[in-house]
């Protein structure tokens, strides 16, 4: 059973646009899909309850703050949304289960910077050689200074950069429904679900 787990301890870099849209995809091809949320904030589960009845289902992962995550029974895929400020025996904790680290990241130079350590963390962690790590360029406008400057933060890590999902209202739409890209059939989506492509090929992997 894999566990795709989505963190980086810089808030609002994007987890939950993640997070949800992972679940959605994997739903999509008709696994049994759990959703953790491990945040206080708990932005999975709002999107989990606003989500339409006759959607490929997903359910909710039960994870304590208190307690060591363990992956539930009875499903085949889990992924699990985490807090910022994840590090030390959470981030263990997180580690000790995850089959998947994926490492959302914004391209402004104070998200670079505070992710830098975390990616550092993850590679010196003692199961990094056990685990699959990826970067995503979250809201990345192609050409920018900003994007130019995580392109640059990229070439000097060992973490391989998935991909890029751009800065568009069609997230924060499909968030307000407790929708993913793969619930959708608009052709305003289009691009969207090619940038897409290469990240679910790699969950895939």
């Amino acid at each position: 059973m894999p566990v795709i787990v989505v963190a980086n301890p810089k808030g609002g870099v994007g987890k939950t646009t993640l997070s949800s849209n992972i679940a959605g995809y994997l739903a999509s091809r008709g696994h049994a899909v759990m959703l953790g949320d491990a945040d206080r904030q708990q932005s999975a589960r709002t999107w989990l309850s606003l989500r339409p009845a006759g959607l490929p289902r997903i359910t909710a992962w039960e994870v304590s703050h208190d307690d060591v995550v363990r992956p539930p029974k009875g499903t085949t895929h889990v992924v699990l949304d985490t807090p910022a400020g994840l590090h030390g025996k959470r981030f263990d904790e997180v580690m000790k289960v995850a089959d998947k680290v994926i490492v959302p990241l914004q391209p402004s130079i104070f998200d670079i910077h505070a992710t830098h350590e975390f990616v550092r963390q993850l590679l010196a962690h003692k199961r990094s050689d056990k685990v699959s790590m990826g970067i995503v360029g979250m809201r990345t406008r192609e050409g920018t200074i900003s994007s130019e400057q995580l392109r640059g933060f990229l070439d000097g890590v060992q973490i391989p950069l998935l991909g890029f999902v751009r800065d568009t209202q069609n997230y924060v739409h499909l968030a307000a429904h407790g929708l993913s890209l793969w619930d959708v059939s608009s052709n305003r989506f289009e691009r969207d679900l090619e940038q897409w492509q290469p990240i679910t090929q790699w969950i895939d992997a």
